[in-house]
């Protein structure tokens, strides 16, 4: 083989066991099968969809250094490369006057990294005097009529006078002071050289009138099509007569890529981007500071999620029929939350994502909290956050996306299907590093984060604003906007929307998908608790080692280190609050669970903050003694965990309560009420407000209604009774918070973007076996009596022939090249070392498997020796 890589699977050949390691890393899907050897390899990374994952995971500056190799001679060298991309000591005006002062050097300094992460991707082999971009990316990112190029080239003069006649062509040359040629390959390469010698185009360009050179530098960045009408201005038919504008179709015009590098002053773009945006301006704060206040967050976070099942715990709103929450359910529950529907959207989709809610799965199907939710609630807070703060990293569901229309015009409901975004993991995962890579306690605003993103993973829009006509009589081109006006006095405003046509909308730049994730992340990470004033609190530093090898070799599991650091940060649960005379009680804290559950049961939240308020009323007591309490445990309870007196009007309400409470009894007739007090019931029914209950006297003690039993309860409670319900035995039914709990359901499932990224022994194993699948392909064989194989057949061998052969090379120990059918008829080439024949089998070293295996020899289809220099 020459020193020279003819072909990429040459290139392939020659790299490190380490890097070949490197590609499979970088392109996973490359490895889904893996390649029988290096010629398949090559070839799977040619393909197209490989290709376009590979491009649309390059940085800016990797990216427009593949887009420069699109527009460059092919193979190209590096020095002409590099002008591409960091310009010349060209005469052409438009090529200087906006680059920042530094880029030269900068581009200089990085275009050796840019090509390296090509090179490491397969997206560009041969060595630097024969740099060539693998055909498919090249057919990406070249430019055409149908797809204009991201750097705003047109065809090169050769393209576009392809269908130009001879004459035509000599006309050209005269004008542009050439001499003749006797043929169209020749007058080609006339004007090509004509448009790249700086020197003689810079004299073309001098006569030119004024209109002519406003009209190129409109056109000089892009877009280089235009229009023009049948009979163009006259400094559009100076342009025609020279070929600086040359047809690219009926009354289409394209300046030709030659010419426009020229007015470049030779870049192929007209801002390179070597260096990533800076994170920048910083806002620095005291990292304990930033620590307090996340952390006081994240115990807002599990309050918040707390209530959330709490407010589901009898069972919540039901399912859609399309799956998800109504949009009334979710303004109920943005209501019950004290938060907007967007962030109430945010919880729920959390509390789903960490297997605390789901579907009940019911004929009447409703959303209700797991059995999963009872022990999540039993963990400590510390632990509870970093179940939640796991699940949301690697959630794919986005909970942004609820209200925003779907591809059929209908609105994304929470809970809903097709929230699932599979770089959303990968985008938050980004996100957060980049704010771990500043020094503790700092902060830079969301739009710097957001242009290092872009950066990062910049997005391709072929979207191009419009421009003027060219003249009175130019009509818009079907395909191509128009070049500029004619007018050489053309205002800075036109001039300035020319030079942006071929950039990205500005609404592409900020409302991609990406950027959408990036910003719902920053938000959510500070509801969560993640971040703190905008800077990465330290526990979330520690968590974001989970998932990476590092962690995975470590001895400590970093969302138990996160817990750790995030526990002294959390304040303690209380088991005391202070009962005041207004029939209140205030918590000066969070409360341990006993208490919490029985308070929650006992009194409503009034308000929340520092402090949480509880206001004790009838109903409340009510719903006590319906759980099972009797008055006496009631004042029992609250004299233990209280650290001043129970008042004394607290203590009238719970006995006042319990006097009255189940005097009344409700049961199924469809359902009835009886009571010891013939009087009670004589004033019901004459109460109006009894009239929707339907009630009728069946005996002194007992009246019946139509109503069903919870009805009936509700309405008697509505008229300021406390009736309690009984079973068909005549016993008092207790009702528990937690009655109603899902099946038991797992989380959902994140869809995964692409294949999974393979660990270090897969990488191994694979880049084993395609070394010993491309030893046993391109191995060199001895010269055999019998007819060699076609290329990719399987040797062909009597049998007696493979025995005897075999047998030789057990003894001699060489090395041989076999062919092989499995049990399941899949045929393959191997290269073995026998070690042993006997039985009808031959045990070898098999160099493809890196392994020794036993082979029957019946499954051999044929043997050849392996030249000497190939088998040592």
């Amino acid at each position: 083989m020459s020193e020279t890589p003819r072909t990429l699977a040459e290139e392939l050949r020659t790299r490190p066991d380490s890097g070949l390691a490197d590609l499979l890393r970088a392109r996973p899907d490359l490895l889904n099968p893996v390649p029988g050897d290096l010629t398949q390899l090559a070839t799977r990374a040619g393909t197209r969809a490989s290709v376009v994952r590979a491009v649309e995971r390059l940085d800016r500056f990797a990216l427009q250094t593949a887009e420069a190799l699109a527009v460059a001679p092919d193979p190209c060298p590096y020095e002409t490369l590099l002008g591409l991309m960091a310009g010349d000591a060209g005469t052409g005006d438009a090529g200087t006057e906006d680059l920042a002062p530094g880029t030269a050097t900068a581009v200089t300094a990085e275009l050796p990294r840019a090509l390296r992460t090509l090179r490491d991707q397969a997206l560009v082999w041969g060595g630097d005097d024969r740099l060539r971009l693998v055909r498919t990316a090249r057919e990406l990112l070249a430019p055409g009529p149908a797809h204009p190029s991201p750097t705003g080239l047109g065809p090169t003069v050769a393209e576009a006078t392809s269908g130009m006649s001879p004459g035509r062509l000599q006309e050209i040359l005269a004008t542009a002071g050439l001499a003749a040629t006797h043929d169209p390959v020749t007058a080609v390469a006339a004007l090509t050289g004509l448009f790249e010698d700086r020197t003689r185009m810079a004299a073309l360009l001098g006569e030119a009138p004024g209109e002519a050179r406003a009209v190129l530098d409109r056109l000089v960045w892009g877009p280089p099509y235009g229009a023009v009408t049948d009979r163009p201005a006259a400094h559009l038919q100076w342009l025609l007569d020279r070929g600086l504008l040359l047809p690219a179709g009926p009354r289409n015009v394209v300046l030709p890529r030659e010419a426009a590098l020229h007015l470049r002053a030779g870049r192929a773009h007209r801002f390179p981007e070597p260096l990533p945006p800076a994170l920048a301006p910083t806002t620095e704060r005291d990292p304990q500071l930033v620590d307090s206040a996340a952390a006081g967050q994240a115990f807002t976070a599990l309050a918040t999620v707390e209530e959330l099942l709490k407010e589901w715990d009898l069972g919540g709103p039901g399912v859609l029929r399309a799956g998800g929450l109504s949009v009334r359910d979710l303004k109920r529950t943005a209501a019950a939350l004290d938060v907007t529907e967007q962030t109430a959207a945010f919880w729920l989709e959390l509390a789903y994502a960490a297997g605390l809610l789901a579907s009940d799965g019911e004929a009447d199907e409703r959303y209700a909290p797991t059995p999963a939710a009872e022990d999540w609630r039993r963990l400590p807070a510390e632990e509870r956050w970093t179940r939640l703060a796991t699940a949301w990293l690697a959630a794919t569901r986005t909970a942004g996306l609820v209200g925003t229309p779907d591809p059929k015009g209908r609105a994304l409901s929470a809970l809903g299907p097709n929230l699932d975004r599979s770089a959303a993991p990968e985008v938050r995962r980004r996100t957060l590093a980049l704010l771990a890579s500043l020094a503790p306690g700092t902060s830079v605003p969301a739009e710097a984060v957001l242009d290092r993103l872009r950066w990062e993973r910049p997005l391709r829009d072929a979207a191009q604003a419009p421009a003027p006509a060219a003249n009175s009589g130019t009509r818009t081109a079907p395909r191509h906007p128009n070049p500029a006006t004619a007018s050489a006095s053309a205002s800075p405003s036109d001039t300035d929307a020319a030079r942006n046509a071929g950039a990205p909308a500005a609404p592409s730049a900020t409302d991609d998908l990406r950027s959408r994730i990036a910003r719902w992340t920053l938000a959510e990470a500070e509801l969560l608790g993640i971040t703190g004033r905008g800077a990465l609190a330290t526990h979330t530093r520690v968590l974001l080692e989970a998932g990476t090898e590092a962690a995975a070799t470590g001895a400590e599991d970093p969302a138990a280190r996160a817990a750790s650091f995030l526990a002294p940060l959390l304040p303690e649960p209380l088991d005391h609050v202070l009962l005041q005379a207004d029939l209140t009680a205030v918590a000066p804290g969070p409360l341990e669970r006993p208490l919490a559950d029985v308070l929650g049961v006992l009194a409503d939240v009034e308000s929340k903050g520092g402090a949480t308020v509880y206001r004790f009323t009838p109903a409340s007591v009510r719903r006590a003694l319906d759980a099972g309490r009797s008055a006496a445990e009631l004042r029992s309870f609250l004299a233990a965990h209280s650290r001043t007196p129970v008042p004394q009007p607290l203590a009238y309400l719970i006995d006042d309560v319990a006097r009255r409470h189940g005097r009344l009894r409700v049961g199924a007739a469809s359902a009835y009420v009886r009571c010891d007090d013939d009087a009670l019931l004589t004033e019901i029914l004459a109460d109006r407000r009894a009239v929707a209950l339907r009630l009728r006297r069946l005996a002194p003690t007992v009246l019946a209604s139509a109503a069903p039993p919870e009805q009936l309860l509700e309405g008697l409670r509505a008229m300021g009774y406390a009736p309690a319900a009984e079973s068909a035995e005549g016993d008092v039914l207790i009702a528990r918070p937690d009655a109603y709990r899902t099946p038991p359901r797992t989380a959902p499932t994140p869809v995964p973007e692409g294949p999974p990224a393979p660990d270090t022994p897969l990488l191994e194993a694979a880049v084993r076996a395609i070394r010993a699948g491309d030893l046993a392909a391109t191995a060199e064989r001895k010269p055999a009596t019998t007819p060699a194989p076609a290329p990719g057949a399987l040797p062909r061998t009597t049998s007696a022939e493979t025995l005897a052969t075999m047998q030789a090379a057990v003894l001699t120990n060489a090395t041989l090249w076999i062919g092989y059918v499995n049990a399941d008829g899949a045929a393959s080439q191997r290269v073995i070392a026998p070690v042993r024949v006997e039985g009808g089998f031959v045990t070898a070293y098999d160099h493809t498997a890196d392994e020794v295996r036993t082979f029957p020899l019946h499954r051999i289809t044929g043997v050849a020796e392996l030249a000497d220099e190939t088998a040592s």
